[in-house]
């Protein structure tokens, strides 16, 4: 179980994302990002999650959080985006909501995919992984480039279409479309009587 990108920055309503926005931007994501994260995904995330644990299924986080303070090592489009997450910095922490166990991996990444800059591949590998649900944000952004490199590399993956979120229903309505060839897609319900969790 891979949550990707559930962290303070982007999750928080105090997080960087939102920083430098315009009003308008603001009024146009901010707000209803966070509420239908809130009332609808949050909960979503935090039963797969339980539900995982209590499988005995590995749960992995990853974060964008660069390596260094400034930053200077991270993706060319992270640059081009502006943003930078700093080392040890609040942002780059999982949000409180779904915190990592004391033995929970955490990734911090420094490009849009987690199989680009950091050793998960490594990492799964030694764990005996060969199948991985992801949920996360963004879906069409973080987590769309997850399932493709999973997938490029032989994983099964499956993603949990109501625990991953973005800027819109449009956006994640074309996004979930778009990757449906690459992955398995399901409800938390149905991943839940999967697990035999309901």
């Amino acid at each position: 179980m891979l949550f990707i990108d559930v962290q303070n920055f982007s999750c928080h309503p105090d997080g960087a994302e939102w920083k430098d926005m315009s009003d308008e931007e603001l009024a146009a994501k901010k707000t209803s990002f966070l509420a239908h994260f809130n009332a609808n995904v949050l909960p979503n995330m935090q039963a797969v999650q339980a539900a995982c644990r209590s499988a005995g299924i590995e749960v992995l986080y990853t974060t964008i959080e660069s390596l260094t303070k400034d930053g200077r090592e991270r993706s060319l489009d992270y640059k081009i985006t502006g943003f930078n997450v700093p080392k040890g910095s609040w942002d780059g922490k999982v949000i409180d909501a779904i915190s990592p166990g004391e033995d929970e991996i955490v990734l911090p990444k420094s490009s849009s995919s987690v199989f680009i800059s950091t050793n998960i591949d490594y990492i799964l590998r030694n764990l005996g992984v060969q199948q991985l649900i992801l949920s996360g944000v963004l879906t069409d952004q973080c987590v769309e480039s997850a399932i493709r490199d999973a997938c490029d590399i032989g994983y099964l993956v499956t993603q949990v279409t109501d625990a991953c979120a973005t800027f819109g229903e449009a956006r994640q309505t074309a996004s979930l479309s778009a990757i449906r060839g690459y992955c398995r897609q399901v409800t938390t319900a149905e991943l839940l009587a999967e697990l035999g969790r309901t």
